[in-house]
């Protein structure tokens, strides 16, 4: 794992809870979340349920995202981004990242991912290349919708959110593919 911190040179931001029903907060992920699309035996490519709370007051809508700094890309690799999530959504089931989106409630999309689907797409670490972490964050904003085109990068959509995050909530993963 490389010493990368994504939120490093961000402005601080309140922190509240996510947890999830697929996943712990440390633990690796399981097989389904994994990346069948990349060829990962076993991967399915189905993204995690997430349920938040303890939201700042005054948030008017959330983002997700999911991130792998360690990728070995000069620029990690982010495998989902979820925009405009209305403030009175708290959970996302599992499989709301497949590539029709129907999961996600009325007026959320998805933006392409690195790998350019607009989905979410599991972990595929290079064989032998060590353990990845993978940050799941659900970014609490102070306006409805965030402004972005549904066919721009996450990494767009970051830049964009910086100046409207009221909270950041976080639960880190870790994946691995043996040599």
């Amino acid at each position: 794992m490389s010493t990368n911190d994504p939120f490093a040179r961000l402005p601080e931001a309140a922190s509240f809870t996510v947890t999830s029903t697929t996943v712990t907060d440390g633990d690796a992920w399981p097989a389904e979340q994994f990346s069948g699309i990349f060829g990962v035996l076993g991967g399915k490519d189905v993204s995690p349920q997430l349920s938040w709370s303890g939201a700042p007051e005054g948030t008017k809508s959330y983002a997700v995202t999911v991130y792998d700094p360690d990728a070995p890309t000069g620029s990690g690799f982010w495998h989902w981004a979820v925009a405009d999530i209305p403030a009175t959504v708290t959970e996302l089931p599992e499989g709301a990242g497949d590539d029709t989106g129907v999961g996600l409630p009325e007026g959320a999309f998805q933006l392409p991912n690195d790998a350019r689907m607009a989905r979410f797409i599991g972990a595929a670490p290079p064989a032998g290349h060590g353990p990845h972490r993978y940050f799941t964050v659900v970014h609490a904003l102070d306006v409805a919708s965030i402004g972005v085109a549904a066919d721009a990068t996450p990494a767009v959509l970051g830049f964009t959110m910086t100046g409207h995050i009221l909270g950041r909530a976080v639960l880190t993963t870790t994946a691995e593919t043996p040599a």
